[in-house]
């Protein structure tokens, strides 16, 4: 499975080294290197892995794995940390780090963690947004309890707005999280689509969901922008 992994690591050889190694795999992978940046990209951006270093310039980088839980958010995170007393791998997992690793590491070992954490994080059965309901198992989609008929192309864009709910998405982005990189980059399939679910989901009703951010994307939330 293709990931968005946010690395937090200020040693440039690790930083190097990871995204190098996980961009081989078919990850996209985004690179910071303290606490500061680490927390306006997590603000910005939907990312389904973390790995983050403890040892940060301006803090310990367990920092924004806390903030994310009390947030509620449950993306999986692995702290990578030159320490490696007992007492401090139980701090991070208590932290809310799903697996802690030590460097030095092998790249075999971290890419074992990664796909243990990732295949325990539980997805949800049911998201709702509003008075939107979408059932992720039967494929279904409710407002305002009444039934929302979608072919499999727009369930499966809706959905991806769900799981990424207030988060701005950019169309190159949901072409290849939905369709693949199969697609010529320059189509207007995203665009037509959105449109397809917004004369579904939104027409009808007082409160729009899908919201155009002009120059960037898409987002899915209750709020107006």
């Amino acid at each position: 499975m293709r990931m968005r992994i946010l690395v937090v690591e200020d040693e440039p050889k690790i930083a190097g080294f990871l995204d190098r190694g996980l961009t081989g795999e078919g990850h996209r992978v985004d690179v910071v290197t303290d606490l500061a940046a680490a927390r306006l990209a997590v603000a910005v951006e939907a990312y389904d892995l973390l790995l983050v270093d403890r040892m940060l310039p301006d803090g310990d980088g367990l920092a924004v794995v806390r903030e994310l839980r009390r947030q509620g958010a449950r993306t999986p995170a692995i702290c990578l940390t030159a320490r490696d007393r007992i007492e401090e791998r139980v701090e991070g997992l208590y932290g809310g780090a799903d697996d802690y690793l030590v460097k030095p590491f092998e790249f075999e070992e971290l890419l074992a963690r990664i796909a243990a954490v990732t295949r325990r994080t539980p997805l949800a059965d049911r998201i709702e947004i509003a008075d939107l309901s979408i059932d992720i198992a039967a494929h279904r989609a409710f407002r305002a309890g009444r039934e929302i008929p979608l072919t499999a192309q727009e369930f499966a864009l809706l959905r991806y707005f769900a799981e990424h709910r207030g988060h701005v998405l950019s169309r190159t982005r949901i072409l290849d999280a939905v369709w693949g990189t199969t697609h010529d980059p320059r189509t207007n399939v995203v665009d037509v689509y959105v449109s397809y679910l917004r004369a579904k989901i939104d027409k009808g009703f007082d409160t729009p969901l899908i919201h155009t951010v002009r120059g960037a994307g898409y987002v899915l939330e209750a709020q107006a922008r």
